[in-house]
């Protein structure tokens, strides 16, 4: 490992972050965090402690460069629809600008997507007047595969409302009404995007994570089954659906042949950090790949003031992730 290396330290300590979305635009590395407060409030499984206003953009000028903070980007204040909690974002550049894509709250409680666009990887960002049409829940990641088209994975459960859209339409008194231990899990959704990207191109869909059987991981299978976090990446011609498993803390992944699967579960990509949520994104620099996640080393533990980090990630000859201890 270089010397003068960053790696599996906190990339910015003046504030708390989270989250991490990492990308390359323009020779740099740009990252895309969530940003973690102070307050009072307690921790729960709804995730009422993770209380975030705003977005500020970290950007490396190489993988072994200081971090900057590149400021506030964009803040709750100045989208019309939010009411609260701006949670894990992410961006891409297309169309000739930055999009910014983000959930949060709106004014009656319910998570949905956002749209934001800037001149600069940096922004600061302008958002859409409403939250992207048939939206909800929490964590997009977007994809933009070969051949032009883009996607976006998000979900997640508990305090992401995942359970509370079972039967198509929001009820918040299902939030705890998951399916039973034996049943298959809840998958992430995953939709295609109009080429302007403010909008779905095609209704979204469950995802299939299967086992090496061939059948669904089960609600039960808390070692293997989703919980939130999804992102996509693609490595010889491989598509790679990595997520968080929530209450057993690992972040796993599973394999497949179309970007829309369905998915193979294949293993563990990081074994649990300190800290109780594991959110991550993994992205190419100059012919190496690296894994960006959090965890609250930053804080001694506290589950809502965290740091992100970085680490190397490597593939053995068959194509598959070697797992990493924090």
């Amino acid at each position: 490992m270089d010397t003068n290396s960053n790696e599996n330290k906190p990339l910015v300590t003046h504030i708390f972050t989270a989250d991490p979305s990492a990308h390359v635009f323009n020779g740099k590395i740009y990252i895309y965090p969530s940003h973690d407060l102070s307050h009072d409030c307690p921790d729960d499984d709804n995730g009422d402690q993770y209380t975030m206003e705003d977005y500020h953009v970290l950007s490396m000028d190489d993988i072994t460069a200081p971090c900057v903070d590149n400021g506030e980007a964009l803040h709750m204040k100045d989208v019309p629809w939010v009411s609260k909690q701006m949670w894990a974002p992410d961006a891409i550049y297309k169309n000739g600008k930055y999009y910014l894509i983000f959930p949060a709250k709106d004014k009656d409680g319910i998570f949905r997507l956002g749209i934001a666009t800037a001149d600069r990887p940096e922004g600061p960002f302008k958002a859409e007047e409403n939250y992207i049409e048939g939206s909800h829940s929490i964590d997009p990641a977007i994809f933009a595969d070969d051949d032009g088209k883009t996607y976006v994975y998000y979900g997640g459960l508990w305090g992401g409302q995942l359970e509370c859209w079972k039967t198509g339409s929001y009820n918040a008194a299902d939030n705890s009404n998951g399916p039973k231990g034996d049943e298959p899990a809840l998958g992430p959704l995953a939709a295609e995007m109009s080429d302007d990207l403010l909008s779905f191109a095609k209704e979204p869909i469950e995802l299939k994570i299967l086992d090496e059987n061939g059948k669904p991981i089960t609600a039960g299978d808390e070692d293997r089954r989703y919980f939130e976090g999804p992102w996509m990446h693609k490595y010889n011609g491989v598509y790679y659906l990595s997520y968080s498993t929530g209450t057993t803390h690992y972040l796993v992944y599973a394999t497949g042949t179309s970007p829309m699967g369905p998915f193979t579960y294949q293993g563990r990509i990081l074994e649990p950090v300190i800290g109780w949520t594991t959110h991550h994104s993994i992205v190419e620099y100059k012919g190496k790949w690296y894994l960006f996640y959090h965890d609250s080393s930053l804080s001694g533990g506290v589950n809502h003031h965290r740091c992100v980090k970085y680490r190397e990630l490597k593939y053995d000859e068959n194509g598959k992730i070697i797992t990493m201890i924090p």
